[in-house]
């Protein structure tokens, strides 16, 4: 089924497509099944990563609406937030990032270095959440404040994640299958790493759209997958409306994969830290400690439990995240 994605505004912003690498080293070191990587690292604003293939298109509605300013939300290390503050500055936008302190790290790197700093050098206001003031809450208020200045602002949920953004990831699941085609791959899994949703709700949505074969797994990187399995499923309907798809999400479309988010959101694990650094060993990939860390460890705890027969081929999407590697110095 073809979905002409170019009725949509889009602002260009990433290098694609993204490569599709072989993991030859890592599979061997498993014992299989085929592994590849999807580099969305490789996006290429401000060090790359997920978030950009959303903003094509949120930035674009926000074009398309006269936005004079953009407003978005996330954690302290918020690898959405860097990505924004330099889409805004690619467009000629102000930005304001309003950032709430969601992991409870004290140590100065996680305070002033890896995303929190390049959000700065990249020219955006941050605003920090007081104790109990929510992020959202905070959006509002500093939304009404612009306008009240003449500004005509842009609010961008966090990780991005609505209906609009996803179309980035309905884009990349086309991308995706014409890299594999050409190179004569089948792709049977995809494993992802997955927090606000949006980037699993795009690829759920674009298996629709393509009508692949493939089953996607998204690791919950929060702590909460009845709270993400539903967020999902919001999310990838919406996104079907919008591209005028007949067909509704089926509960059977993708699966949340659990137990790899201890201790919470943006805390470290023994099993996050080992994936982290054996993939940089093996393929000289680096990973980051929130997201693909994680997400790793749990593609690699499904193959230790026979999740993949030795004959599939199974992509990992790597969303980026690199520059919170140095927030995180010292858990390594």
């Amino acid at each position: 089924m073809a979905i002409d994605l170019d009725q949509f505004p889009r602002f260009p912003l990433a290098h694609l497509p993204t490569p599709l690498e072989p993991l030859e080293r890592l599979q061997r070191f498993l014992g299989g099944p085929r592994l590849y990587i999807k580099r969305d690292d490789c996006t290429g604003l401000a060090t790359g990563g997920n978030k950009t293939r959303k903003l094509e298109f949120l930035v674009g509605e926000a074009l398309k609406l006269g936005a004079t300013t953009i407003i978005t939300a996330g954690g302290l290390q918020s690898n959405h937030v860097r990505q924004t503050a330099a889409a805004a500055a690619r467009a000629g936008l102000k930005c304001h990032l309003v950032l709430n302190r969601n992991v409870p790290i004290e140590e100065p790197a996680y305070r002033n270095s890896g995303n929190f700093l390049l959000d700065r050098l990249l020219g955006a206001g941050t605003h920090i959440c007081a104790e109990g003031e929510t992020r959202e809450g905070k959006m509002e208020s500093l939304a009404s404040e612009l306008r009240r200045k003449g500004e005509i602002p842009y609010c961008i949920p966090v990780g991005g994640s609505n209906e609009i953004g996803a179309l980035g990831y309905v884009s990349a699941m086309t991308e995706l299958l014409r890299q594999a085609e050409n190179a004569r791959i089948r792709i049977d899994k995809i494993v992802v790493a997955s927090s606000s949703g949006g980037t699993l709700a795009g690829l759920v949505t674009g298996k629709l759209v393509t009508r692949a074969g493939v089953a996607i797994f998204g690791v919950d990187v929060d702590g909460d997958p009845d709270g993400l399995l539903a967020t999902v499923r919001s999310i990838a309907g919406a996104c079907a409306l919008k591209v005028e798809l007949q067909q509704r999400v089926r509960p059977d479309a993708f699966e949340i994969v659990p137990d790899y988010a201890t201790p919470g959101y943006g805390m470290p694990n023994p099993g996050m830290i080992d994936a982290v650094k054996l993939l940089a060993s093996l393929e000289g990939i680096l990973l980051d400690p929130v997201y693909t860390g994680k997400a790793m460890a749990g593609l690699i705890g499904m193959i230790r439990k026979g999740r993949f027969a030795k004959d599939e081929t199974v992509a990992f999407i790597h969303t980026g995240g690199t520059p919170a590697l140095f927030a995180y110095a010292d858990r390594f």
